[in-house]
């Protein structure tokens, strides 16, 4: 498993020239990161939302159903997961660890694991996450060879993934589970594998990451047992893991120390950059 960074690329096209007075300033892309400052109303819409019809997906580690919601509303659709927290071919898996992802995301103040909430689905309990509308996959970025034009907005971003991932040992980070929007923001999804008892830390901190902002470290190093238990401990099911999750902080916590010990505090923890 591998994410590459890419080099920034400028490319000159030559285009002709509209009249100055004609000339209008390009449009931004819009974010597909819609939920961000309104996660109560979307938790909600999801816990309620009619639900048209599902389709299937291709992607995902047990493939979700693409839930189509009634036209109108809030959002047009759902991924939904029902499986049952239990080992399959040698893995701890939970519709549960999903709903985790989000509201570890929500702790750490990352934006993006998308709302994800607990809801019936064919009689069972489901997790019913945000359908995340025009996004590429890693894999498609991949594909076509487009870049980010913003190099370190990307490794801040990708940053945070890989800590994240460490912190709630997600070990099936792959090219199909992290999404771009237009605007290059990093979208996380498909956490079913992650909240287990696992020690290891899927991404080496001295060896892949490196540095991580001073924010995002700061949080990660003050999370308390009693707030985690209160907003997560539901949904973190097998045995052991709640444990599990402070000892893969606390090791992720000292390597970044000692590294910065060894290449210099500036070098180790950098400043975020607001509008990420």
């Amino acid at each position: 498993m591998r994410l590459w960074l890419w080099l920034a690329v400028s490319l000159a096209i030559p285009f002709p020239q509209a009249p100055a007075e004609t000339a209008q300033p390009a449009k931004p892309p819009a974010s597909s990161k819609i939920w961000i400052g309104h996660y109560g109303e979307f938790e909600e819409y999801l816990r309620t939302a009619k639900m048209d019809h599902t389709v299937g997906t291709p992607v995902g580690v047990l493939a979700p159903r693409h839930a189509i919601f009634a036209a109108g509303g809030l959002a047009n659709g759902a991924a939904v997961k029902k499986i049952k927290p239990g080992n399959r071919d040698g893995f701890f898996e939970s519709y549960k660890s999903e709903i985790a992802a989000y509201k570890m995301d929500r702790l750490l103040q990352l934006d993006m694991v998308p709302p994800t909430i607990e809801r019936e689905y064919e009689k069972e309990m489901a997790s019913w996450q945000l359908w995340v509308e025009n996004t590429k996959m890693l894999k498609e970025v991949l594909a076509q060879k487009v870049r980010s034009p913003d190099t370190i907005g990307w490794n801040l971003q990708l940053h945070r993934v890989q800590v994240f991932d460490d912190l709630v040992g997600n070990i099936d980070e792959n090219q199909g589970n992290m999404l771009f929007d237009p605007q290059w923001n990093f979208i996380k999804i498909d956490h079913s594998r992650a909240f287990t008892a696992t020690a290891a830390l899927p991404f080496d901190v001295e060896k892949t990451i490196k540095q991580i902002d001073k924010p995002f470290f700061e949080r990660v190093k003050a999370l308390d047992k009693d707030t985690v238990r209160r907003e997560v401990g539901a949904f973190i099911t097998e045995n052991n893991a709640l444990p599990a999750l402070f000892s893969r902080r606390d090791a992720i916590v000292k390597k970044f120390e000692e590294l910065a010990k060894k290449n210099g505090e500036a070098a180790v923890f950098v400043p975020w950059r607001d509008g990420l």
